[in-house]
């Protein structure tokens, strides 16, 4: 997958704020979201650098944040490099908080990390939503403009016989239904579509609200007559992609959007 990653909206530029938290969030959205896949290199320190568009050292820090917050680890070698661990972390923030002295900033954003993204423990879907609040439908609705937006996009684009491709392989990796791994292709698919279209500030938004539903989506009951209307919706969006019809496009990404609207606030009621 690294191939297919590279092209993917979180290794967009850091811009603004504080670049070391920044760079250590869009490591942890990238591993969280499957884009480089537990067992995986990440891509060479100086390109990845080069596509964050940080200095090195800053980039040596945040990945030293991730390794002490369970994400990553290093391999030295011919083969070696930089190889996520986990998707989920191993250091709770008060462990990472409590070891020595040194190196303080970078403890506290694995803590932080660490608790925005994979929240440890926290397994049970009803009482996620409860803590969302208001930021659960707000999530819901900003996914239901920009999505359908998205695929409406793609659909007007040229795409290279690479891009059509890759949409072909998230669709079909998309129908797997072992639950270890769907939820990650299932995201792989909708970031395909948002970098389809072409804007970089359209696919960084929507991986950011990806990341948001993401653990809460993963936690609700698998059922199997919704899976078969997802891949029903997701090949309707890729096929009226790859035929450009925006129009339908746009559509099928409604439809589907509304549908997840729908199960998540249905079972979460």
């Amino acid at each position: 997958m690294p191939g297919e990653a590279a092209g993917m909206p979180v290794w967009r530029p850091v811009r603004g704020g504080n670049a070391f938290e920044i760079t250590v969030a869009r490591l942890a959205q990238a591993i969280k979201l499957g884009l480089v896949a537990v067992g995986d290199r990440l891509p060479a320190e100086r390109e990845l650098a080069e596509r964050l568009q940080v200095s090195r050292v800053t980039l040596r820090e945040a990945i030293r944040a991730m390794r002490e917050a369970g994400y990553l680890e290093s391999r030295r070698g011919r083969s070696g490099g930089t190889f996520v661990l986990s998707r989920s972390g191993a250091a709770s923030p008060a462990s990472a908080l409590a070891r020595p002295a040194s190196a303080n900033g970078v403890r506290r954003a694995s803590a932080r990390v660490a608790n925005r993204v994979d929240a440890p423990g926290r397994t049970d879907a009803a009482a996620m939503a409860r803590e969302m609040g208001d930021a659960l439908h707000d999530a819901l609705d900003f996914r239901r403009v920009l999505e359908p937006g998205a695929a409406g996009l793609a659909a007007s684009r040229t795409l290279s016989a690479a891009n059509r491709q890759h949409l072909v392989a998230f669709l079909i990796a998309s129908r797997d239904r072992d639950s270890s791994t769907r939820r990650v292709a299932d995201s792989r698919l909708h970031l395909g579509i948002a970098s389809a279209s072409g804007s970089p500030s359209l696919a960084s938004s929507i991986a950011d609200v990806q990341l948001t539903l993401d653990r809460l989506l993963a936690a609700i009951p698998v059922l199997r007559r919704n899976l078969d209307h997802s891949d029903a919706q997701h090949t309707r969006i890729v096929d009226a992609i790859l035929a450009g019809d925006p129009a339908a496009a746009r559509a099928a990404m409604e439809e589907h959007c509304d549908g997840t609207a729908e199960l998540l606030l249905g079972l979460l009621s």
